[in-house]
């Protein structure tokens, strides 16, 4: 499994202002949670990284592959014919945690990208019975990072944190 932690110093001052006023900071996280899920899942239909960068394309392999299989086609990138990914995005709060991600197996290459054959090969047999060797991946995938935190989920995270100090200072 792959980790990206996020260590921003005026995120990680509010939590530990909010940690020292709270026995439980569950329902904060839980707050943090839900708002970085939608974040993370509006980006995907206009295809962006947090940090504003459109994501490659689609090469064009990959498209023909696609209609070679018969899948559905969709030339947008990280919507594969399941669109699975853009869809299938979890958060788990905890007393001391936000964390949100994916349990895609490829979830991780389309974060980093991979180099052509970084997994290894396997041996198949093409169409007229004959073995063919294949890379894993069979060609290079660029990184399309879809987690993360955009200058506007920063904001968020710190407003959220903010009306849970406001609530603590007023005795709430």
């Amino acid at each position: 499994m792959y980790r990206i932690e996020i260590n921003d110093a005026q995120i990680m001052t509010g939590l530990n202002l909010l940690a020292s006023g709270m026995a439980d900071m569950t329902p904060a996280m839980q707050e943090i949670v839900e708002f970085m899920l939608v974040t993370t899942k509006n980006r995907f239909p206009s295809g962006v990284a947090p940090d504003g960068t459109p994501w490659a394309p689609k090469s064009p392999v990959t498209l023909a592959a696609y209609a070679r299989r018969g899948d559905r086609q969709d030339s947008r990138p990280l919507f594969g014919p399941t669109g699975v990914l853009s869809k299938d995005i979890f958060g788990v709060a905890a007393p001391d945690s936000a964390e949100i991600g994916s349990p895609m197996i490829y979830a991780a290459v389309m974060q980093f990208g991979a180099a052509q054959g970084q997994f290894g090969a396997r041996i198949g047999k093409d169409k007229l019975g004959r073995d063919h060797f294949h890379h894993i991946p069979w060609g290079d995938i660029p990184a399309r990072p879809f987690l993360g935190l955009s200058d506007t989920d920063r904001e968020g995270v710190l407003e959220i944190i903010a009306e849970y100090l406001d609530a603590l200072s007023q005795g709430r």
